[in-house]
């Protein structure tokens, strides 16, 4: 599959992508689909890739005109192919490449809030559901009204006891499921007597 740039000042840029199967390579029609569902809030967003990959996403929404992206990948290649992709598009000086574990650094208290973290680890090993839960007891990576958007296959799809974001959207385009959760804002999330 051929990986590029649908929209925006990076248009028609190819992407390399990671070699071998542990990256979940989102295809020209979820990609279009998705940022149509987002449409104008793209201007100036902060996001977070969280398991980068080629990176696709990420610099997707910079080229539509997000602020700033931080894509993190564990994998030395996936990183280094990230790097590469960014070069390529023009896109790094509004981006911040990690290598480092996503659950380690959800565990961290937050050094930026997110209008959007998205979701799309390797698939069936349950990392989608670990990395919303982690987010969910640390909502400070979310602004007030911000985003997690998880890509996964529909069979790995299960309803989630969740206290700080709430399920909002879900749309399937044959063997990807996108799912939307919002923080939800402060005065929602008091009722539990929690200090």
């Amino acid at each position: 599959m051929s990986l590029r740039v649908i929209s925006g000042k990076a248009k028609g840029r190819k992407l390399k992508p990671v070699p071998g199967n542990t990256t979940r390579p989102i295809t020209d029609r979820v990609k279009e689909a998705l940022f149509n569902i987002l449409a104008g809030d793209i201007q100036d967003a902060v996001w977070w890739d969280l398991f980068g990959g080629t990176g696709a996403v990420g610099i997707e929404a910079l080229s539509r005109g997000a602020a700033f992206v931080r894509f993190l990948d564990l994998s030395k290649t996936a990183v280094a192919i990230i790097r590469d992709n960014l070069e390529h598009t023009q896109l790094a000086e509004q981006a911040e490449v990690k290598r480092a574990d996503a659950f380690s650094y959800l565990d961290q208290n937050p050094d930026r809030q997110f209008d959007y973290i998205y979701i799309a680890p390797p698939q069936y090993n349950e990392l989608w559901s670990e990395a919303l839960s982690k987010i969910d007891r640390q909502p400070g990576w979310l602004v007030q009204d911000g985003w997690v958007i998880v890509q996964i296959h529909p069979r790995e799809y299960r309803n989630l006891i969740l206290k700080n974001v709430v399920k909002i959207d879900e749309r399937k385009y044959g063997s990807t499921l996108l799912v939307f959760y919002e923080r939800k804002s402060s005065t929602e999330t008091i009722d539990s007597g929690e200090k």
